[in-house]
């Protein structure tokens, strides 16, 4: 089953991008760059979906779109 996530980006005035996923309660990471910032929102919601999988219906993660 493929599901799409919206990811939300802010940049914060310290020079980090955060971002967070609505969608997946505690969702959220940060990064100095946004290739990096892609890589880790990409890992916490694997990581999300892996300890929500109890309560949610499954999943496979797909990707992210930039």
């Amino acid at each position: 089953m493929k599901k799409e996530f919206n990811v939300v980006i802010e940049h914060g005035s310290d020079g980090f991008y955060v971002a967070s996923v609505p969608e997946l309660r505690g969702c959220h990471t940060q990064a100095k760059s946004l290739d990096t910032l892609m890589k880790r929102v990409r890992e916490a919601i694997e990581l999300c979906l892996e300890v929500e999988g109890q309560n949610m219906p499954s999943y496979e993660f797909v990707g992210i779109k930039g």
